[in-house]
């Protein structure tokens, strides 16, 4: 199926709904930070993955038996699944975790939060209705720059890591950037049968991957805290979040979707500050400005004549 076609009209600026999703998929995803890092205290990165992908698929799958649609919408696209589970999860997991074992989480945050502008490219190149505009380009490397600021001394402190782990962290963005082209593909499928076949797929390919790097022994061994990690990141950091974003994806555009990367570092900080009593420094609140601005400028209605 193509991605591209002639007469597709220009999207215009996000509308409310369009907003409130993308800033509730940023704060849910800068939630699973605070889950992620509990589970693989004890838990392998790629286990804590297939337990992230699985646990989420088996909910969504019990979602549609009861409410509906039906998963068979699925099944005409498997190709297409497995593709995107491909993409959206199992190289870009597997990238950010290796990645993450010789970098600092400030340095991967803003390596990370690149992936709008790697989608902006793709989009210019492989879309009709997501074209490079001045809005876009300024906004996003406001974003970039804010991501910068607002995690400086975790950045400063990574900046020594590998090259190789840089690029991994590089590598995740473009699969995610490529993942966004590949969801623009499934217009007419209700969100949650994506996002229900997306996880299957990843499911599949991760059981023997683990398999057979791990084997079954020990799989299961976890605390009770860190189930209970598990379980969240795998509902509402996978389950729900991916229903909203490719809602997002379907309503707002591939890069307007891909924003949300630069709305989860600060999201983080900000959970921490309010529930984890952790202090909010000047030059956090100076990063989220940035963001913020970056996010005001990409919609265009403020700064929409130059």
């Amino acid at each position: 199926m193509a991605s591209t076609a002639t007469t597709a009209p220009a999207r215009g600026p996000m509308v409310l709904r369009d907003w409130a999703q993308l800033l509730l998929l940023g704060a849910i995803w800068g939630g699973s930070f605070f889950f992620a890092r509990i589970a693989v205290s004890e838990l392998h990165p790629l286990v804590l993955v297939l337990f992230r992908v699985g646990i989420a698929a088996l909910a969504l799958q019990l979602y549609l038996a009861i409410r509906g649609p039906s998963f068979r919408l699925a099944l005409p696209h498997a190709g297409l699944f497995f593709l995107l589970a491909l993409t959206n999860n199992v190289v870009p997991f597997s990238l950010i975790f290796a990645g993450q074992t010789q970098l600092g989480a400030g340095v991967a945050s803003v390596l990370n939060a690149t992936t709008p502008f790697w989608t902006l490219i793709l989009a210019n190149s492989l879309t009709s209705d997501e074209k490079l505009s001045w809005n876009k380009l300024a906004g996003i490397a406001l974003g970039i720059a804010g991501t910068a600021v607002m995690i400086g001394p975790g950045l400063v402190a990574g900046l020594g890591g590998p090259v190789w782990a840089k690029f991994a962290l590089i590598g995740a963005s473009l699969s995610y950037a490529v993942a966004l082209m590949v969801a623009r593909r499934f217009k007419g499928i209700p969100s949650p049968v994506v996002a229900t076949g997306q996880l299957t797929a990843s499911t599949i390919i991760m059981i023997p991957v683990v398999l057979i790097a791990y084997g079954p022994a020990g799989v299961f061994s976890a605390s009770p805290p860190v189930w209970a990690a598990v379980f969240s990141l795998a509902l509402l950091s996978t389950a729900f979040a991916y229903i909203l974003y490719f809602n997002l994806v379907a309503s707002a555009g591939a890069t307007n979707a891909s924003l949300v990367t630069l709305i989860v570092p600060a999201s983080a900080i900000l959970l921490g500050f309010l529930f984890l009593g952790e202090r909010l420094a000047l030059f956090e609140m100076g990063g989220m400005a940035l963001i913020a601005l970056g996010l005001v400028t990409i919609d265009g209605r403020v700064f929409g004549r130059r």
